[in-house]
């Protein structure tokens, strides 16, 4: 479901006649907003409105894409709306069930674009422990199709990175030059600083690497 395809989880169009037949839903939707209220709003209507349409369809399950660590970060506004929408889930009339996970590989050109000016951009120096979107899309299957998937359940890839690096290597794969300033001047805040965004030891690690990821970019 899609908005290209007639489908809005804010405004509920579409979505009744998208889940005709659907015993499951997995919800990977999203939202750009960098302020808190306006994340929370959008992941509060989004789950609410597909909850309601899933139970007038006869869906038996619904999971959710959340991230891992959302618990530990107040000041992420992205982070606040997440935790709205995992609340909402949780008391919702669908069983569920949802996936943490870590950053994707895509992620640090993504903070690169984010405060980029001209030939300079600003990334914060994460330590991260990034995921391949396909062992993402992996977990997600399994956790609406298998019948002993876990409520919860956090995955991760399987080295940890640092941001910055990543930036550099990803976009020199691209053939792009542009310079980047280590700094916790942009949106992600010292609150995201340390461990903070690495999986505890019960967490699931999936086995596509960062180099491998490049290597077919």
């Amino acid at each position: 479901m899609s908005r290209s395809a007639g489908v809005d989880v804010i405004s509920g169009e579409g979505l009744d006649s998208a889940l005709e037949g659907v015993d499951a839903v997995i919800d990977t939707s999203s939202t750009n907003a960098f302020d808190a209220d306006a994340a929370t709003a959008f992941f509060q209507t989004a789950s609410t409105n597909l909850l309601a349409a899933e139970r007038r369809s006869g869906v038996r399950l619904h999971v959710a894409l959340s991230i891992l660590g959302i618990d530990l970060i107040a000041g992420n506004a992205h982070y606040a709306g997440k935790r709205r929408q995992e609340a909402v889930v949780t008391a919702g009339p669908i069983p569920h069930r949802i996936v943490r996970a870590t950053q994707f590989f895509e992620f640090a050109e993504t903070v690169a674009s984010w405060t980029r000016q001209g030939d300079t951009a600003v990334v914060p120096p994460l330590l991260v422990q990034p995921i391949a979107l396909g062992d993402v899309a992996t977990v997600l299957v399994e956790a609406a199709t298998l019948a002993d998937f876990p409520a919860t359940i956090d995955v991760a890839g399987p080295e940890p990175q640092d941001l910055v690096d990543m930036a550099r290597r990803t976009l020199a794969a691209r053939g792009q030059s542009l310079t980047l300033v280590p700094s916790w001047s942009g949106p992600l805040g010292l609150d995201m600083a340390g461990d903070v965004l690495l999986p505890g030891p019960d967490a699931r690690i999936m086995p596509t690497t960062f180099d491998q990821w490049l290597a077919a970019i």
